[in-house]
């Protein structure tokens, strides 16, 4: 099964409810210190592996750290960052079975995050309303509010940051 995979040009990802994708203006600037580079510098000043922005009156998830390509596994409800591999159905699977067998996830990369529908997942340097034609995933979400958590896995030659949304009540 083919997978959509998102790059990045070095920054975070984001991954954005698609009711406010037109609000977020990615990278205004490069120039000068981060804090200045727009929504872009925002995501960049999320520390760790997964962090929350607002985006207008919802909140966007930062996938930080590594820019490293990822999809999304709905029957896990996982993002899969692609650390290192050398192919990609054996790191699908290695993931699957992380998950399967249980992940000692980081006690500190776990927030909660709160959508309203579908999401799309994008290089957070690019304005939501003019996402790359071949870089970006949509996710077909439920409302709700959700526990995202975070962990680094190494399965042989696979090595990957797994990122779990759990559905909360």
């Amino acid at each position: 099964m083919p997978y959509t995979w998102v790059s990045s040009a070095g920054g975070p990802l984001l991954v954005a409810p698609q009711s406010a994708l037109s609000l977020w203006t990615g990278a205004d600037s490069t120039d000068g210190p981060v804090q200045e580079w727009g929504d872009y510098g925002r995501a960049c000043a999320v520390d760790g592996d997964v962090g929350v922005v607002a985006v207008g009156q919802v909140q966007a998830l930062v996938l930080g750290d590594e820019p490293a390509r990822t999809t999304y596994l709905p029957s896990e409800r996982l993002f899969l960052r692609w650390a290192a591999a050398y192919d990609e159905d054996d790191l699908v699977g290695a993931a699957r079975r992380a998950v399967r067998d249980g992940v000692a996830w980081d006690a500190d990369e776990v927030v909660r995050w709160v959508v309203d529908g579908p999401v799309v997942l994008f290089d957070s340097a690019w304005p939501g309303s003019e996402l790359e034609p071949d870089n970006h995933l949509v996710v077909d979400l439920e409302p709700s509010a959700y526990r995202v958590r975070a962990a680094h896995r190494t399965d042989g030659d696979n090595w990957m940051i797994l990122v779990q949304l759990q559905p909360t009540p």
